[in-house]
């Protein structure tokens, strides 16, 4: 047995002489060498966040006095970077002193004076490498810095050239300001855009700057290196002033030009006058609640009208009739080329064509490809407190409003109906699913229709708080109330 445990503690010796493990030959206890058995970030890593802070694990507790600057360092190209070093049992961190690089290698080295605390060393330098991620950055800008000629509805964008963390995308780190007055507005994220929709219109030739903090940061935990700031003007409203007084008086809730007015169903109410250049046999489904008079009704298409029909002959149609109409026609066509884009030019397209869930400030709006429709959403229009206020839409063809679903135009703050006008080169059709609330004075060239013969037998009752002037063309109207204004 002598012999036995005399060979194991040669072995031993010998193990501990070739591995430098040994504290003291032959006199005291044989030590484990001590080894890097995890980093973080692992050897290799890359996409790592620009504020890590770097560690070494042990197999075992290591001497704090061993752990130092000298034995853990963390360099990028030759250079040493800055930092501070502390130990806790077998764990060593490196806290750099200021944000790594962004894209860069950086090479992590303890080296073999870190020992352990019986007094064993690291019996070669341990390297890993790893590289850092890009920097965040704002790479676009909508409107862009300096722009100017913004619309009042603008939703203002920020394009990042990376992934963001959304949570970090909140209004404290996405700032709109007018002066020193905070923006109130809905901030969202998705891919590498972040928008931010105001709450209210913006306020015209005003001066806005938008901020994203450092706050800011990717998925990785990056932040912005400095905020990104950018300013924009918003566009100058247009002057609106009513039309002429001539053409302001409008006295016809319902024309339809030269082809006639056709009711459909049981529950038209005009509360007003219509009237056509047409012969009164062009007028069907309505009675003249001023008179009595009546304009081919049947039992299933019988409307009214509340202060008169106005026709040429046949009766109950007639020669005076026939010129109060023709007067109403020609202040519905001086209107009409009062409200024109060559009358009232400037006008801006905020939502490209589509109005649905604006909420728009008095002005003058011009659609760009021709067409405004109401059809994603309804349509606010807001005075400001202005009873005076002025709208003015301007679409060279065609106006829609609702389609599977009513639409509807809604007043707020002190908006009128009677000063809002629709200036439309071709024809409109009006909720024709049935439903809904439109509201102000429709001139169009073309004809309006307003709802659908589907719903003749129902009493989804279409509202227009306005007029339904067609220069030309028919008016076609199916269980519908005007109230003109």
């Amino acid at each position: 047995m002598k012999i036995k445990n005399l060979l194991s503690t040669i072995a031993i010796l010998f193990i501990a002489l070739m591995t430098g493990c040994a504290k003291d030959e032959f006199v005291e206890t044989i030590g484990v060498c001590p080894i890097v058995t995890i980093t973080n970030p692992a050897d290799g890593t890359s996409g790592v966040p620009l504020n890590q802070i770097i560690t070494a694990t042990f197999n075992k507790e290591m001497n704090p006095a061993t752990i130092t600057q000298s034995s853990f360092i963390v360099s990028s190209g030759g250079a040493p970077v800055l930092g501070t070093v502390t130990l806790s049992g077998a764990i060593a961190t490196f806290v750099p002193a200021s944000l790594l690089d962004a894209n860069t290698v950086y090479t992590g080295r303890i080296t073999t004076t870190a020992k352990d605390k019986t007094g064993n060393a690291l019996q070669a330098d341990y390297i890993w490498t790893f590289t850092t991620g890009l920097l965040p950055i704002v790479v676009s800008t909508d409107p862009v810095n300096n722009a100017t000629g913004v619309a009042l509805n603008k939703i203002i964008t920020a394009t990042f050239n990376m992934s963001m963390d959304p949570l970090t995308i909140t209004d404290i780190t996405y700032t709109v300001k007018q002066g020193s007055t905070v923006i109130l507005g809905t901030i969202s994220y998705s891919g590498t855009t972040v928008s931010f929709k105001p709450t209210s219109q913006l306020t015209g030739n005003k001066v806005y700057t938008c901020t994203i903090t450092t706050g800011a940061k990717n998925v990785a935990g990056t932040a912005l290196a400095s905020d990104y700031v950018w300013n924009f003007t918003t566009v100058i409203p247009v002057i609106v002033t009513p039309p002429p007084a001539g053409t302001s008086s409008l006295f016809f809730g319902v024309f339809g030009g030269n082809a006639g007015i056709t009711n459909q169903g049981l529950f038209t109410v005009v509360n007003g006058k219509i009237g056509t250049t047409a012969a009164s046999t062009l007028v069907t489904g309505f009675k003249d609640g001023s008179n009595g008079d009546v304009y081919t009704v049947t039992p299933l298409n019988n409307g009214l009208v509340t202060d008169g029909i106005f026709t040429a002959a046949p009766p109950p149609g007639n020669a005076t009739n026939a010129a109060t109409a023709l007067a109403g026609l020609n202040a519905a066509t001086a209107a009409y080329l009062s409200i024109s884009p060559a009358s009232m030019p400037g006008g801006i397209d905020p939502g490209a064509g589509e109005l649905g869930s604006l909420t728009l400030a008095p002005g003058v709006y011009k659609s760009n490809s021709g067409t405004f429709k109401v059809t994603n959403g309804d349509l606010t229009l807001d005075a400001q407190g202005d009873a005076n206020a002025i709208f003015v839409f301007q679409c060279a063809s065609a106006l829609t409003v609702g389609d599977s679903a009513p639409s509807s135009v809604k007043l707020i703050n002190g908006a009128l109906a009677k000063n809002v006008y629709w200036y439309v080169g071709s024809s409109a059709v009006i909720n024709y699913a049935g439903g809904g609330v439109m509201t102000g004075n429709i001139i169009a060239n073309s004809g309006v229709t307003l709802s659908s013969p589907a719903n003749s037998t129902n009493a989804s009752v279409t509202t227009l708080n306005g007029r339904a002037i067609s220069l030309v063309s028919s008016v076609t109207m199916v269980n519908t109330v005007i109230n003109v204004p």
